[in-house]
This record gives C-alpha cells, structure tokens and sequence, in this order.
C-alpha cells in the first residue's frame, strides 16, 4: 500500500513534459520559445530543452526565435549544443516581425532545419565592443570579426549553406528578408506558422549526431518545454531595461546612505540593487564609454555631499549620466537599448531625488545649530536670581537654569543675551530696551 501511495505521489509531481515525454516519439515534437538577448539563461535553457528531446525520443526540438544578439559566449555554448543533438533541430524565426540578429544569425545557420516566417529578417552579425584606445580598438575589433567570421563559415559549412552570406553578415553586417534568405541558400523553408512548417520538412534529410535521418513530422504534436526558474531569472536579468533600473535604484539608495549615514535600509537596498543590476550588465554587450560616464556620474554625485559646490557636482553628474545611459548600449549594431517609457521616468525619478538630497544637506548645513555652545551664542532669556554684590546671576535660557556672569548690574526679571558659554558659565549682557 506504502508503495502504491509513493508511486501515486511521484507521478503526480511529474512535470506534464515528462509525463508526455514517455509517449510514442515519432508522434511528437519539443517546442521551446527564445526571445530576448541571448545570455547565460537562454544557453542554459536550450541545453534543458535539447537533454529533454532526447531523453523523450522526440521527432524534433523546435526552436522559435527573436532574439537582437547578445553573448558570443552563451552563443557558442548553444551552437555546440545544437551541432552535437541527436534530435533534429529545427530553429524558426518567428513571428511576423521577429528577427533573428547578430548571435541569433548564426544560432539559426546552426539549425539541422533553418526556416523563417514571412515579414522576419536575419543578418547583421557584426561584434561589437568598445576598448579605449583608438589602437587597442582597432586590434580588438579584427580579432574579434575573424574569430566570429570564422565560427560562421565553420557553422555554414557543416551545414550546407551559403557560406559567402554567413561570412559578409559578420564582416558587413548585412541582412536578409525572409524570400532574401530563402533565394540566398540561407535558410530551408519559409512558413507561415508552426505547423505548416512541420509539413514542409516533412521527408527532408538531416544529419544529427546519430547518422542520417529522415524527418517525420507531418501532423505531430508539439509540446512546449519551459525554462526552469533559475533561467527564467537570468533571463529576466538579462533584460537591459531592469539591470538599468536595477542601477539606478542601486546608485540613489547608495547616495541617500552617503548623504545620511545610518540609515541603513536604504544603504543595504541600493547595495543589493547595484550588484543584481552588475550581475546582469555581464550578460549584455555594453558599451565600455557609456559605462564609464556613469561611474564619473556616481563620482561626482557622491562628491556634491562632502563638497560645498552649489549643486555644481550634482548637475555635472547628472548630465554624465543621462549621455551614459544614452550610451550604455550600442543600439545601431546590436538593437538592445533601454525603453524610451523606462529611461525618462527612471532618469527624472532619479534627478529628483538628487536634487532633493543635495537641497537637504545644504539646508541642513546653513540651519543654525538647536544644541551645544553654538545654539546658546545669541539667545535670549532671563534672570531669575541676583547674588547681592557679585556679578554672578541666575538665568533662565532656553528652558534651563544656567549660572551667568555680567559685568553690568542686573536686576531679577531683567532680560539678557549671551554672548558666549565659557565652561559651564554663560557671559551675559542686559539686552537694550528699545
């Protein structure tokens, strides 16, 4: 009975994947979505997807993309995965409108299957980075174009496909409609959906890691294979408008720390926003210049609470960062920016804030001081108690008793100022009657 419970439960916890993955392969396909930067989370969630196609037995791991580039390193993870499955895969870039650019070009030509749907494009898989020196520049820009020229003409090769395109798309950054790529010998088939591509493929053959095969596809069932939630955080960290919030809500809780330190939560919350939004901008192809700016904008920012410069340092940091964040990523070659409806109000949140610390500080900094010797120094009050032939007194200030010395005579009631506290003795002097 024990062990009908325990296999009862065990099954229930199976994930439907699994449970559908036990059926009859050659009447089913994995299907799994890649959208967004392609990062250490959308590596990791291909190699989930590829272990489960053949775990399966699947007929074919689908693949839809739309993806503006990212990581030459979580690129080549993925090819390597997709060169070496024993599923066919197939890589469709989809919908109307997606686009399969930079690592996304080669993650397609990489494909045993490489199909587009009408209105999609491919190309433009220039590298791209920034160094500092014009030189430096220069050597690093050529390595880098040969290296990726060369993994695309190795990738095209292996599958037979047009290897002068694969090799101009890295160098000049060209790109192709779907009927472009399709005439070009850059793709297999265009389709309009899903399963209309699963008919065209039908019969064709592959070469996979296991020999040759024929694809069998006609009138399968696709089930959707989903990240798990490790990758579905790297992935949502991947996306370049939260690392940017991530930053900017990192650099104020940080900033009203410096401005007002022990107040510890803010501290603590900027912290932890500062590195989860670093931790993402590894998984994106950042622009070095833009970076900096945004440093040289913290520098001076933070400088503004130790140095009275009249708001000077706070407006000179905040222009560095509205250009840093203009050009925290290079949008032209790989089409990853932050949103326009994120980066205005995330910016003047920020400016706000800013200028509300500084206008803090500054105000605190002229208000005269409400404790210690200073606060005394120009206050007014009252004698209470006069020592008969002493210039000592008894006066009342600021709602204590303060022993007083006056060298002029006084009387009880008569109202003084004090001048100055000299140990735990207040210098006094009748104040004018007007």
């Amino acid at each position: 009975m024990l062990l009908l419970l325990s296999v009862c439960i065990s099954v229930l916890f199976m994930s439907p994947c699994r449970l559908l993955g036990q059926s009859d392969a050659s009447g089913e396909g994995v299907w799994m979505k890649l959208e967004g930067t392609v990062n250490p989370g959308s590596a990791g969630y291909l190699a989930s997807a590829l272990s489960e196609a053949e775990e399966s037995g699947a007929a074919v791991l689908l693949v839809e993309l739309d993806t503006p580039g990212g990581l030459v390193a979580s690129l080549r993870e993925m090819v390597k995965g997709v060169m070496a499955s024993r599923v066919p895969v197939v890589v469709y870039v989809s919908p109307e409108g997606a686009r399969a650019a930079s690592a996304g070009t080669l993650l397609t030509l990489a494909g045993h299957i490489a199909a587009m749907s009408p209105g999609t494009e491919i190309g433009a898989a220039h590298p791209v980075g920034i160094g500092i020196g014009e030189e430096s520049d220069t050597v690093k820009d050529s390595k880098a174009v040969n290296d990726l020229a060369a993994f695309a003409r190795s990738i095209a090769e292996a599958r037979g496909r047009n290897v002068g395109w694969a090799e101009r798309a890295v160098r000049e950054s060209i790109a192709s409609s779907a009927d472009e790529a399709l005439e070009a010998g850059v793709v297999d088939v265009v389709a309009r959906d899903r399963y209309e591509l699963l008919d065209l493929i039908d019969g064709m053959h592959v070469v996979t890691a296991d020999g040759k095969k024929e694809l069998k596809t006609a009138r399968i069932s696709l089930r959707e294979f989903s990240p798990d939630f490790k990758q579905r955080v790297l992935m949502l960290l991947a996306d370049p408008n939260l690392a940017y919030i991530f930053i900017m809500i990192g650099l104020a809780g940080l900033y009203f720390e410096l401005a007002n330190p022990g107040a510890m939560f803010p501290g603590v919350a900027g912290a932890v926003s500062l590195l989860l939004g670093l931790f993402a901008l590894q998984m994106l192809p950042v622009n070095v210049v833009g970076l900096l700016l945004i440093v040289l904008a913290v520098l001076f920012i933070t400088l503004e609470v130790f140095v009275a410069s009249a708001g000077v340092l706070a407006v000179a940091g905040l222009v560095s960062m509205f250009i840093g964040s203009l050009m925290l990523f290079d949008t032209y070659h790989t089409g990853i920016a932050i949103s326009f409806t994120v980066f205005v109000p995330v910016f003047v949140s920020l400016a706000l804030f800013v200028a509300l610390v500084v206008w803090l500080v500054a105000r605190s900094a002229l208000r005269r001081p409400e404790s210690g010797p200073e606060s005394l120094t120009g206050a007014v009050g009252h004698v209470v108690r006069v020592v008969p032939g002493s210039v000592h007194v008894k006066v009342y200030v600021h709602g204590e008793v303060w022993d007083a010395r006056c060298s002029k005579p006084l009387a009880e009631g008569d109202s003084i100022i004090v001048e100055s506290l000299q140990g735990m003795v207040l210098q006094v002097t009748p104040q004018s009657k007007e």
